[in-house]
């Protein structure tokens, strides 16, 4: 059958191939300056089954799942704005993608299927908080990064505690004496 195509034909063919992976590549681009985070997975093992519960598990904690080509991927890193050299090497066999708004999300996602004694997600290398990791050994490291939300509940609790002070002391004396007396026996 390929015997009876022409070589205009095959030429159109294979143009039209590369104006898919230019426009897959593109897109990737787009995804990496959307997406302040993401994680390189190998899903090698998976079957449809579990694959289909790995992209629920995805959804379900706003991350966005996919499976690209190594070489496309390449070709997007090479094309951004950011350095990803240091993750060039994390692109062999499958690779997934994984993009977040939330840096330890998919870290998380990732510890769980590991606590289950589960070998597939495997995480091959992130980019979260702009900073690299790779290797599966990061994942620990991952998993404690802080999100935006719980680094504002930590000021704000920071922030909190000198008040909260202040106004037990005023509410145990009822008045100002027995805030400065609390004080002297404090430093004494």
């Amino acid at each position: 059958m390929l015997g009876l195509i022409s070589s205009k034909s095959a030429l159109k063919i294979r143009q039209m191939k590369k104006e898919l992976k230019d426009t897959i590549i593109v897109e990737l681009g787009k995804k990496l300056q959307e997406y302040p985070h993401f994680y390189l997975v190998d899903l090698t093992g998976l079957n449809a089954e579990k694959t289909s519960e790995l992209r629920r598990n995805c959804f379900k904690n706003e991350i966005s799942l996919l499976v690209v080509k190594n070489k496309l991927l390449h070709k997007a890193f090479e094309n951004a704005e950011l350095d990803y050299t240091a993750l060039y090497d994390c692109l062999k066999g499958n690779t997934a993608l994984m993009f977040t708004n939330v840096a330890n999300a998919p870290a998380k996602l990732l510890k769980d299927y590991k606590t289950k004694k589960q070998e597939v997600p495997a995480l091959k290398g992130a980019f979260a908080e702009e900073s690299i990791f790779v290797g599966a050994d990061k994942l620990d490291e991952l998993v404690a990064i802080k999100s935006k939300n719980e680094l504002i509940a930590d000021v704000v609790a920071l922030l909190q505690s000198p008040i909260k002070n202040v106004m037990s002391g005023l509410n145990a004396g009822g008045k100002i004496h027995g805030l400065l007396d609390a004080i002297a026996e404090r430093n004494k």
